[in-house]
């Protein structure tokens, strides 16, 4: 860990300072015993910021801190699960499309094509109007990830293609190892360092995707999260009222997020070929 510490650049070592503060705010200052910030008339309207309301209050009676603490929570848990589903399914998918060939090689890449070429924004909107204003940040999260998939398969198929003619895959396969079995055990660690870097992009996009329905007002709207967060505050006219730190909290919450995951995207990029160059 020193090591890494030592060689890592400037970006990367920003980057992973920024990213872990929101991660710390969201999964360990998030479960501190709290009210239940969605409920309104909680406290008096339009406080001030004070020692009990750091933040201050909306102007339905929620604490503003709180509130964030528990946008950032979701918003990260919508990306994670997003780049979690997008990077298995995408990968697996473009290491046995690659891999295989033939008939299964064009199936998947139909399937694949299909999903790439679809506009996602009219298809996302129609799913958030099926689910009718009340959804959870499972099902959210899963709406996305219908899109996070196509782009990390096709990139990993060409990565397939490429290592499936190298020595030792043929040996593998003369050895009697099936397709599954080489695919996981000789291909998937040579697509680690490459899924690492999409997972922390695909997170990003599952956020910025998220946060960009909720400000056009598409977005559940029992779901907590910080592009819903800055559409409350709007809607509320908190700019005409002069509420800074309600609407400004969650649009300075999601520029530090997003410039911590992009540093940290771009300064493991450059550290991994940093690495390679050696």
């Amino acid at each position: 860990m020193k090591k890494f510490w030592k060689n890592a650049n400037g970006r990367l070592k920003t980057g992973i300072i920024m990213t872990a503060f929101f991660f710390f705010v969201g999964f360990v200052i998030y479960y501190i015993p709290h009210i239940n910030p969605f409920t309104f008339n909680t406290y008096d309207k339009n406080l001030p910021p004070s020692w009990e309301h750091w933040l201050g209050t909306t102007a339905v009676g929620q604490d503003v801190l709180w509130l964030l603490i528990e946008a950032i929570h979701n918003s990260l848990s919508i990306g994670l699960i997003v780049a979690f589903l997008g990077t298995v399914v995408g990968v697996f998918v473009g290491l046995v499309s690659g891999f295989s060939g033939g008939a299964v090689d064009r199936a998947l890449m139909v399937v694949t094509d299909t999903f790439v070429v679809i506009p996602s924004l009219p298809i996302l909107i129609l799913m958030t109007a099926l689910m009718k204003g009340s959804s959870t940040v499972i099902l959210m999260a899963l709406v996305l990830a219908m899109f996070a998939w196509a782009w990390p398969s096709r990139q990993i198929r060409s990565m397939a293609l490429t290592l499936k003619e190298r020595d030792f895959i043929h040996t593998a396969r003369f050895s009697g190892e099936g397709t599954i079995q080489i695919v996981v055990t000789e291909i998937l660690p040579y697509a680690l360092s490459w899924s690492l870097s999409n997972f922390m992009n695909a997170t990003l996009s599952a956020i910025a995707s998220e946060s960009s329905l909720a400000v056009l007002g598409l977005s559940p709207a029992n779901l907590i999260s910080l592009g819903n967060m800055i559409q409350w505050a709007r809607a509320r006219n908190a700019i005409m009222a002069q509420r800074w730190f309600w609407i400004g909290s969650p649009i300075l919450a999601t520029m530090l997020l997003f410039i911590g995951l992009f540093l940290l995207i771009t300064g493991y990029n450059d550290y991994m070929s940093m690495k390679r160059g050696r």
